[in-house]
């Protein structure tokens, strides 16, 4: 289940409150600037520092070229 585009306008990563990537069919949000990936479990974003993952140069490519090929959604409202 894809997550509420209300909720989406208004995720920020915990650590330097930018926008995150929403990479709905790997269950995941992602902060390409601190190369962090964020769980989501049961619908419900893992938002922790202590429980992101840190993504290697190889993984952090495959994520951006999916941005690229796929149109991925980036969190937070312009508006």
């Amino acid at each position: 289940m894809a997550l509420d585009q209300n909720l989406l306008d208004i995720l920020a990563c915990p650590e330097d409150k930018g926008s995150l990537l929403y990479f709905e069919s790997e269950s995941a949000l992602y902060n390409p600037r601190l190369k962090r990936r964020y769980e989501i479990r049961d619908d419900i974003p893992v938002m922790l520092v202590d429980e992101a993952t840190t993504v290697d140069d190889g993984e952090h490519e495959r994520l951006m070229a999916k941005v690229e090929a796929e149109g991925v959604r980036s969190t937070l409202s312009e508006g």
